[in-house]
C-alpha cells in the first residue's frame, strides 16, 4: 500500500521548529528562478531603509541650522526643501522598484506552486480524496498559498525592513547621541518587550473570545438548517438553553478581555509613556546644560519613535510568519505524498486500443478506509469483446466495486484483472483509461457549455465530430431548442439541465470519446419514462460494437444482453441470460423480476 500522509488543519497556534522551518526553506526552491529579483528587491529594500533613517535626521539639523548650531555648514534653512525633495524622490523610486520586485518573486512563485500543487492533488488516487474533505483541500490551494504569497511579498521584506532600520538606527543614535542614547537602550526596550509579552496576551484572549462567538454561530447555524427537527422534538427549550449558555461564556470572556485591557492601558500610560518622558526628560536637561543641540534631541525624539515601532512590530511580524510556516508544512507534505500518477506521464501516455476481452480472476477486495469489511470474495467473470454484461444485485452487494476496480481506482486485495489477455497493472494508467467510458447515474458536469462538456470526451474534437455525437446521443433534441444552441452554460454541476439531458450529454462525451470498454452504472433508474426512452436509444447507439457492463436497477433495460450476473454478498450467485434465469422458479433474479415486472 502506497503510503499516505494525512494533512489536517488543526486551528493551533503554530511554534517555530528546526522540522517547519526545514520545510519552509524546500519552498524557497519556488523563488529560485527568479532570485534576481529577490536579490535586487532585497538591495533596494536595505537601501530604502537607510535613506528612511537619514531622512528622519534632517528635521533635527533644520532646527540646529535655525538656531546657528547646524553641524551642515554649507547648507542655509531654504535649502532643505531641495534636500527634502530629492531624498523623497529617491525613496519613492526604490520602493516602486522593490514593490515590482517583490511581486514578480511571489507572484511568479506561487503561481509555480499553486501549479505544482494542484498537478499533485489532481493526481491522487480515489482513496486519498475519500480519506480528506474537499474544503481542506481547497484550503491548500488557496488559503495556504496565499498566506505564503503574503509571506514573500509582504511579510517577509517588512520583517527584513524592520531589522535593518532597528540595527541601523541604534547605530544612527549612538553616533549622535551616544549618553542619551545608552539611558534609552537600558530602559526602553525592556519596556517594549513588556508591552510585547502583554500585547500577546491580549491577542490570545481575543482569539478565544472569537472561538466562543463561532460556537455560537455554529448553534445559531445548525438550529435554522435543522428548524424542522427542532419542532418536532419540541426542543426550542433544549436550543434556547445551549444558545445561552454559549453567549454568556462569551460575555464572561468578554469581561475577563476588558479587565486585561484596562491593565494595558495602565501599563502603556504608566510604564511605557513613563519611560518616554523620563528619556525627554534626560535630554531636555542635556540640552538646557548645552551638552546637546535642540534639533539632536528632536532627532533623538524621532528615531527613538521609529526603533519603538520596529521593535512592537515584531510580535505581529512573528506571528504572520509562523502562519505561513505552518500553512509551508501543510503544504510540503501534501507535495511530498505519493501520486498515482504523474503529471508529464499522462501527457505523454502511449496510445493503446484494446479489444475489450475481460477477466475477473478469483477477485477478492476490501476498501482501504473498511480493510475489515470484504466486499468482494472471490469474483470469477468472462466477459467477452463486444458482449454486453449486466451486474444485478441489492445495493452494497458490490456492484459499482467491481466496475471501480476495472477502472483501477483500486488495487484488488487478491486475485487478478486481465484485460486482453494482459494483467491491469501491466498498463499504462492513463493509456488504458483512455480506453474506458462512463456513464454514471449521477452525471456531474462542468459549469461551463455544453459544447465544453461533450469536448471533455475529446478535447482535440472537431465541431463535426461533436455536432454527431450529440446527433447520436438523441442531445440535439433539445440543444436545438436553446437560444445559444451549443454554447448554452449548463450552470455549476449542470443544474440548468434535467437529469435526462445531462445524461445525454455524458452518452455524447462517451460517444466522442469512442471507447473500447463502456461502463453505465444505472444510468436511467432515475429517470422519467420519456426521458428514459430517450437515454435508453442513446445508450442502444453507444454500446454497439463495444464491450459494455451494465450496472442495472430497472431489469426491463437488460433483457436484450448476453449475460446477466447476480451478485449477492459480494459473491456472482446466478450468470446467465435474461430468458434463462427467469426460467428458474425459486433463483434470486426471477423473484426480483417478478416483482418489478409485477408492480409495473
Amino acid at each position: 500500500m502506497a503510503r499516505r500522509r494525512r494533512i489536517r488543519d488543526t486551528g493551533k497556534k503554530v511554534k517555530l521548529t528546526k522540522k517547519n522551518l526545514t520545510d519552509a526553506i524546500k519552498i524557497f526552491r519556488y523563488i529560485k528562478p527568479y532570485l534576481g529579483y529577490f536579490i535586487g528587491g532585497m538591495i533596494f529594500l536595505v537601501l530604502g531603509s537607510l535613506i528612511f533613517l537619514g531622512l528622519l535626521q534632517i528635521p533635527g539639523e533644520m532646527a540646529n541650522t535655525a538656531v546657528g548650531e547646524s553641524k551642515w555648514y554649507n547648507l542655509d534653512v531654504k535649502d532643505y526643501g531641495w534636500v527634502f525633495l530629492i531624498i523623497l524622490i529617491l525613496q519613492a523610486i526604490l520602493s516602486y522598484f522593490r514593490v515590482i520586485f517583490f511581486a514578480i518573486v511571489s507572484e511568479k512563485g506561487m503561481a509555480d506552486l499553486r501549479k505544482d500543487l494542484y498537478n499533485k492533488i489532481i493526481t491522487q488516487s480515489i482513496g486519498f480524496f475519500e480519506e480528506r474533505r474537499v474544503g481542506e483541500l481547497t484550503s491548500r490551494i488557496t488559503a495556504d498559498v496565499e498566506q505564503l504569497q503574503s509571506a514573500f511579498s509582504i511579510t517577509l521584506a517588512e520583517f527584513l525592513r524592520q531589522v535593518v532600520i532597528l540595527i541601523a538606527g541604534v547605530i544612527f543614535i549612538a553616533v549622535l547621541t551616544p549618553r542619551l542614547s545608552l539611558i534609552m537602550l537600558l530602559t526602553f526596550p525592556a519596556i517594549v518587550i513588556l508591552a510585547m509579552i502583554f500585547g500577546r496576551y491580549i491577542r490570545r484572549l481575543s482569539r478565544k473570545r472569537q472561538d466562543q462567538l463561532a460556537v455560537t454561530n455554529t448553534i445559531v447555524e445548525e438550529t435554522f438548517q435543522s428548524f424542522s427537527a427542532v419542532k418536532a422534538f419540541a426542543n426550542e427549550w433544549y436550543e434556547s438553553m445551549r444558545y445561552g449558555d454559549a453567549v454568556d461564556k462569551i460575555v464572561k470572556i468578554s469581561l475577563t478581555f476588558a479587565r486585561t485591557r484596562g491593565l494595558f492601558f495602565i501599563f502603556i500610560i504608566a510604564v511605557l509613556f513613563g519611560g518616554i518622558f523620563f528619556i525627554l526628560w534626560r535630554g531636555a536637561i542635556m540640552v538646557q546644560n548645552g551638552e546637546m543641540g535642540a534639533g539632536d534631541l528632536f532627532t533623538f525624539i524621532i528615531y527613538t519613535g521609529v526603533l519603538g515601532g520596529a521593535i512592537a512590530s515584531f510580535g505581529s511580524l512573528y506571528t504572520s510568519i509562523a502562519q505561513a510556516v505552518g500553512a509551508t508544512e501543510r503544504i510540503q507534505a501534501m507535495l511530498e505524498s505519493d501520486s498515482e500518477i504523474d503529471i508529464d506521464h499522462i501527457v505523454n501516455a502511449p496510445q493503446i486500443n484494446l479489444n475489450g476481452n475481460i477477466t475477473y480472476d478469483n477477485v477478492h477486495f476490501s476498501y482501504p478506509t473498511r480493510p475489515d469489511i470484504e466486499v468482494l470474495k472471490g469474483i470469477d467473470m468472462i466477459i467477452n469483446a463486444g458482449e454486453k454484461v449486466a451486474l444485478v444485485g441489492q445495493s452494497g452487494a458490490g456492484k459499482s466495486t467491481i466496475v471501480q476496480l476495472l477502472m483501477k481506482f483500486y488495487n484488488v486485495a487478491e486475485g487478478a484483472i486481465k484485460v486482453d489477455g494482459k494483467n491491469l497493472d501491466d498498463y499504462n494508467l492513463s493509456s488504458f483509461r483512455r480506453n474506458l467510458g462512463i456513464v454514471p447515474q449521477e452525471v456531474i458536469l462542468f459549469g461551463g457549455t455544453i459544447k465544453e462538456n461533450i469536448l471533455y470526451g475529446k478535447p482535440d474534437a472537431t465541431d463535426e465530430e461533436i455536432y454527431d455525437a450529440a446527433r447520436r446521443s438523441n442531445c440535439l433534441e433539445f440543444i436545438e431548442t436553446f437560444p445559444e444552441k451549443f454554447e448554452t452554460v449548463v450552470g455549476e454541476r449542470g443544474i440548468k439541465l434535467s437529469g435526462g439531458q445531462r445524461q445525454r450529454v455524458a452518452i455524447a462525451r462517451a460517444i466522442l470519446k469512442n471507447p473500447s470498454i463502456l461502463l453505465l452504472d444505472e444510468a436511467t433508474s432515475s429517470l422519467d419514462a420519456e426521458s428514459e426512452r430517450l437515454v435508453q436509444e442513446a445508450l442502444d447507439v453507444l454500446m454497439t460494437g463495444r464491450t459494455s457492463i451494465i450496472i442495472a436497477h430497472r431489469l426491463s433495460t437488460i433483457k436484450n444482453v448476453d449475460r446477466i450476473y447476480v451478485i449477492e454478498n459480494g459473491k456472482i450467485i446466478e450468470s446467465g441470460t435474461h430468458t434463462e434465469l427467469s426460467a428458474e422458479e425459486n433463483g434470486a433474479y426471477s423473484n426480483l423480476a417478478k416483482l418489478q415486472f409485477e408492480s409495473s
